[in-house]
């Protein structure tokens, strides 16, 4: 079966309501490997659009428009057939899980067999430069290395879009710079459509893409 074409996310004239309130209108394209910043105070409805894309927007927020991901319409799918990813300023690894158990949690059912699983995991633990962490205690870990953790589950659930929710917003500003580069570096290469919502200028200008400033 061929794969599908890569014609990227488009958002076409999405608007989020809540209470009769219009909190954001977008309309957009992010081709694939585009990284594309969205900037605005709390309560712009960032975070809510971001939402509605992966799926997860509650009821009570009305919402008009239509989302496509590589030809595909969203509206209406569950989260996890829509294949978008997002990334959160938390980490949200289980502490319950060791390092190597976190990652193998998002693998898809397709990649079966305890050796194959385990080889995509320790594959994805070389890129983020942690060969050998496979059995390592989450807690252990700094907080550059939860990032990166956390950004290889991200991918290795093999989405065909990635959000990103202010996700460098609690590192320290060297910290911050390093795992940017790390992210945005990794979105080009899987030619992922990438949409970041931020309050931070700098998050905008280090993604080098377009920057659309929201009202609150």
């Amino acid at each position: 079966m061929p794969e599908a074409a890569k014609n990227g996310l488009e958002l076409h004239d999405v608007r989020v309501h809540l209470d009769g309130r219009a909190l954001v209108a977008v309309d957009l394209t992010i081709a694939p490997g585009e990284i594309v910043t969205l900037m605005g105070p709390s309560g712009s409805g960032k975070s809510s659009l971001l939402g509605h894309i992966c799926g997860t927007l509650p009821d009570a927020f009305e919402v008009t428009g239509q989302v496509v991901l590589d030809g595909r319409v969203l509206d209406g799918l569950a989260p996890q057939d829509r294949h978008v990813g997002i990334l959160f300023q938390d980490d949200l690894l289980f502490p319950h899980l060791s390092v190597g158990g976190n990652l193998a949690f998002a693998l898809p059912a397709h990649i079966k067999g305890r050796a194959a699983r385990r080889a995509r995991v320790e594959a994805a633990l070389g890129s983020a430069e942690m060969d050998g962490f496979y059995d390592r205690d989450p807690a252990t870990l700094s907080g550059g290395q939860r990032a990166r953790v956390a950004l290889m589950r991200v991918l290795l659930s093999e989405p065909c879009a990635l959000l990103l929710d202010e996700p460098f917003s609690k590192l320290d500003s060297g910290l911050r710079s390093q795992i940017r580069s790390f992210v945005f570096d990794l979105c080009r290469k899987n030619s992922l459509p990438t949409l970041m919502v931020t309050h931070d200028p700098e998050d905008g200008a280090a993604a080098g893409g377009r920057v659309i400033e929201l009202r609150g």
